[in-house]
């Protein structure tokens, strides 16, 4: 008999889908239900290992839909809300849908987890709703004004606010997660780290934005889960925790460390028209959730070789999604 139930929505995607492998090994007594659309993104492979799993099941289902929603959502629940749209490049071409699912879709979780009685709501969110910063600002913290700058973003900000007025108001128990990138095995390979690698392995340049100049915070995708993990079990209700792997590196020297570890040269570079909007640099203050006992264990260098040794290995589950939609992100 499992102790409670974990919903999972998006749980097929990148992020969800390490969680759910990740959890679903750690907690034989929890019942983990993956809850996911299946939209371009979404893949059930992620989860293969799974399959035979007794704590763990998939019900194919929109956030959208209040009546398929209503059926999955039960009394003392907890539920951790992966489901979004997250391509950058994508919000600036079709906003609608990432209001749709980031907004629209939240907005239907939060009414129907409140009329359902759930437990907890955990909303994952982004560092990308602080906007960007100069190189030389100090690092976002939780209490810092939102500034997003893309449609992506914004749906990821308001998102957030739907979830803080609903604690406000209904007293419902609600949790934010505000990750830096991640990156790791399963990730679509539309998304800067496995486009470049996939391309390379494949004999093709990468396409790198600009100058390359633009710095992010990389964090391994395990350590956000076990940071995930620790918010259910030990954030409160109404806090925003920033997760970060203090790894802020430019976009060219990333580059270089992938054509460094895949022995290729500068000629494999491909320099293209700059993003609109780009956002010169992402930096999160992670203090709050250190407080709480969670730090990275991953080195971003081996990590990194990891992550790229997974591509190679795994040629099978990238080669059919190549070209599915998007150019990049980063």
């Amino acid at each position: 008999m499992h102790k409670e139930r974990i919903i999972v929505t998006g749980g097929a995607g990148f992020i969800g889908s390490n969680f759910i492998n990740y959890m679903v090994k750690k907690y034989a007594d929890y019942l983990f239900i993956n809850v996911d659309k299946l939209t371009y993104s979404g893949n059930l492979n992620n989860l293969k290992e799974l399959e035979y799993a007794k704590n763990y099941q998939f019900i194919k289902a929109d956030i959208c839909e209040s009546e398929e929603m209503s059926k999955i959502l039960k009394e003392g629940d907890i539920l951790v809300n992966f489901a979004a749209e997250s391509h950058v490049d994508n919000s600036l071409l079709d906003p609608y849908i990432f209001i749709k699912t980031n907004v629209v879709g939240t907005q239907n979780l939060l009414d129907i987890s409140r009329k359902s009685k759930v437990k907890k709501f955990i909303q994952i969110s982004t560092d990308e709703v602080y906007g960007s910063l100069s190189f030389d600002a100090q690092s976002s913290k939780e209490n810092h004004i939102l500034k997003p700058s893309s449609p992506y973003s914004a749906s990821k900000a308001a998102a957030e606010m739907l979830c803080l007025a609903a604690v406000h108001t209904h007293n419902q128990f609600i949790t934010i997660t505000r990750s830096s990138n991640n990156f790791g095995p399963y990730q679509f390979p539309e998304k800067v780290i496995p486009l470049f690698v996939t391309n390379l392995i494949l004999g093709k340049k990468v396409p790198l934005y600009g100058s390359g100049k633009n710095v992010r915070d990389w964090l391994f995708v395990l350590d956000n889960c076990e940071a995930i993990d620790m918010i259910i079990h030990k954030g409160n209700s109404g806090e925003v925790y920033n997760i970060g792997g203090g790894n802020e590196v430019q976009n060219i020297d990333l580059t270089n460390k992938i054509l460094i570890k895949m022995g290729k040269d500068h000629s494999s570079i491909e320099y293209v028209e700059d993003r609109k909007g780009h956002d010169l640099r992402y930096s999160i203050d992670c203090l709050k959730i250190k407080s709480l006992g969670w730090t990275p264990k991953h080195n971003f260098d081996s990590a990194l070789e990891k992550t790229i040794n997974w591509y190679k290995e795994n040629v099978w589950w990238w080669e059919p999604l190549k070209n599915t939609k998007g150019k990049r992100t980063s």
